[in-house]
């Protein structure tokens, strides 16, 4: 039986999402792609959208297990806490879902994917697309990491 994964990178203007289904060392591509909230709107209400948009995906794809890329440093701190905010919004929805949840660094998720922890953005994006046989790397780059997220924890599982 296959185990389905939602994979999340969190972001507060983008937010990526993936979800895999994973069966024997094989992946498909189930559903990807991007939440977006305009830099306009109130900071609550941004939330909101991540918040009622990943709940839908949840009852759309029917994950079994989920995993979010974690924030390890940033260099500019409203960035860091608004990511932290949406990260937060994110692990509460998953959590209310009943999903088991794995958070990964980038280093994890590079090491998995390629076996390389200083590998470029753009060789992750090429396994992604390899992995899951794609004839096209997923766009947004937001999208594609969410999706090397899954894979990071299908690989793991």
């Amino acid at each position: 039986m296959a185990t389905r994964i939602l994979g999340i990178d969190p972001g507060t203007g983008i937010t990526g999402f993936g979800v895999i289904d994973s069966r024997e060392g094989r992946f498909h591509l189930v559903d990807a792609g991007i939440i977006r909230t305009p830099s306009h709107q109130l900071p609550e209400v941004r939330l909101r959208t991540i918040y009622d948009s990943l709940v839908q995906i949840i009852k759309d794809t029917k994950p079994d297990i989920a995993a979010v890329e974690q924030l390890f440093f940033a260099r500019n701190v409203t960035t860091a806490m608004s990511v932290s905010q949406a990260r937060g919004v994110i692990l509460l929805a998953l959590h209310q879902a009943g999903l088991d949840i794995t958070e990964y660094t980038p280093l994890q998720v590079k090491m998995s994917l390629t076996g390389y922890g200083r590998a470029e953005k753009k060789q992750i994006q090429q396994m992604v697309a390899t992995i899951l046989k794609l004839k096209t790397i997923p766009k947004p780059d937001d999208c594609a990491d969410a999706l090397a997220i899954a894979l990071c924890r299908a690989m793991a599982h």
